[in-house]
């Protein structure tokens, strides 16, 4: 397959990923909760969004957004809604492991996410362990913005 090919069929992924992004929920992935004109929303779909599917991390935890402006999937209900975004819950089973409150910046982003896969393979036997980088405090706020739901 060509670069060309292979940069089309990932480019093309990727949109489908935006589009499906409420789908049911996968043994464990990464949520991201949401809104329309966040700027933290849309740093991170500038900076971390094109290459996380890309990343170990990615492949184990795909990305999932909901719209907090819409009702909650079933399949999340077991998961606390904030009035800030983004906020990024790594999920399994519908089960809270943790979350990332903001967007903190892309560095402290990865750092914070290799914390939620640490603690996911502590508390899930056997899980394919990888390494991540450097611990993050996963209860670091970032950039987080409180807004006002309707």
């Amino acid at each position: 397959m060509s670069f060309r090919t292979t940069a089309c069929l990932a480019g093309m992924i990727a949109a489908a990923s935006l589009v499906l992004g409420a789908a049911p929920a996968c043994a464990a992935e990464l949520v991201m909760f949401k809104r329309a004109g966040c700027i933290w929303c849309q740093a991170f779909d500038r900076e971390i969004a094109p290459i996380y599917v890309k990343t170990p991390e990615g492949r184990r935890f795909p990305l999932r957004r909901v719209d907090i402006a819409r009702p909650v999937p079933d399949d999340l209900r077991a998961v606390d809604v904030e009035r800030i975004t983004p906020v990024f819950v790594l999920v399994d089973d519908g089960h809270e492991v943790g979350r990332i409150r903001g967007y903190p910046g892309e560095e402290s982003f990865w750092a914070l996410l290799a914390g939620l896969v640490r603690r996911f393979d502590e508390r899930t036997p056997g899980s394919a362990r990888n390494d991540t980088g450097p611990a993050g405090s996963v209860a670091a706020v970032g950039a987080s913005h409180s807004i006002k739901l309707r």
